[in-house]
């Protein structure tokens, strides 16, 4: 069942690591507008920003005094990545690499980065960032080091970023069609375990961190969504139940929300209840305005193979071949029809 999604990573403002297995990317520059190096070649780009599919959702507890995390003084915009020789003189060994591996990292030298990024791994922001990058190498082991460190250290995340004016955001899959941004906090260095743990195929782990990230909000629907795309893939019948009782109350409000419909209605058809799952496969095709093609189309032919399975085949064929006019090699569609 794949999506043809893209994952990408933001690591600052207008900087961007492209995760897909074809080819990896790193762009810098301001909102609207950016500077792209890419296998591919390099290539500028002005305007608002693509519509890909991602999901922002504020930390729980972070709050406007929280933002800026417990630092010093700004340093001066002229300065941020640049360090002057008298401000090399009196600034700390471990946060002269940092500098050094933010500026690396925006001239496009993810080794370099990398370098810095690990000798100033005593500080958190530090360890966070090169565990971002090791996630992307799929240096799995060094990603989950140095996240653990971070994690270790969670509350002086964010106070080096702040200082020196970095908005540092990273976008991370969360399924193969949703991917959510998070910035250098607790939540955001749990779901970046998760992914690691999940890229290893170590299920239990990650299980373990998304629990971890519903005690501290179990209305989050990034977690959520997480959760049963995890869970559904080794089903139980705790995790289906508890599937099925965190999502009672979500409404079709984004496209994160009708992906966690779509999960909810298969953990029902799991628990034995086929007619609540299709009547929350309505509740998710309800709503279409911004919602990708596939995932409708997803969601419309599971309800299909419902009511398939309850001999109502009129209503079956109706949404089989609604499904082979928008795209005649989805699934078994044709195969079904007699195609």
């Amino acid at each position: 069942m794949a999506f043809r999604f893209w994952r990408r990573i933001r690591l600052a403002p207008g900087v961007t690591l492209n995760l897909s297995k074809s080819a990896a990317s790193l762009s810098f520059g301001p909102r609207g507008a950016k500077y792209t190096i890419s296998p591919r070649g390099n290539r500028a780009t002005a305007g608002i920003p693509g519509t890909g599919l991602f999901y922002t959702m504020r930390d729980p507890g972070a709050g406007r005094g929280q933002e800026r995390g417990a630092s010093a003084p700004m340093v001066r915009a002229r300065d941020r990545l640049t360090l002057g020789f008298f401000q090399r003189l009196i600034t700390p060994t471990a946060e002269r690499a940092f500098v050094d591996g933010l500026k690396a990292l925006n001239e496009g030298d993810d080794s370099e980065a990398l370098v810095l990024l690990d000798r100033s791994a005593s500080l958190a922001d530090a360890a966070w960032l090169a565990g971002m990058l090791h996630l992307k190498s799929e240096n799995f082991e060094q990603a989950e080091r140095c996240l653990l460190d971070a994690l270790e250290r969670r509350h002086e995340l964010n106070s080096l970023f702040s200082k020196y004016g970095v908005n540092a955001t990273i976008s991370l899959p969360i399924t193969p069609e949703i991917s959510a941004h998070v910035r250098p906090r607790e939540r955001g260095t749990l779901l970046a375990l998760v992914e690691v743990y999940q890229l290893q195929g170590r299920s239990g782990d990650a299980l373990i961190r998304l629990d971890q990230l519903l005690d501290l909000d179990k209305s989050d629907p990034v977690v959520l969504l997480s959760f049963a795309e995890l869970a559904l893939d080794h089903p139980n019948p705790e995790h289906l139940r508890r599937i099925a009782e965190l999502s009672a109350s979500v409404e079709n409000e984004t496209p994160v929300h009708t992906a966690l419909l779509l999960y909810r209605a298969r953990a029902l058809v799991s628990l034995g209840l086929p007619d609540a799952a299709i009547d929350v496969l309505t509740l998710a095709l309800r709503r279409r305005k911004d919602r990708p093609d596939e995932l409708l189309r997803q969601v419309r032919y599971e309800r299909a193979l419902l009511y398939d399975g309850q001999r109502r085949q009129a209503q079956a064929r109706r949404e089989f071949e609604r499904i082979y006019a928008e795209d005649p090699g989805f699934e078994d569609v044709a195969e079904r029809l007699g195609l």
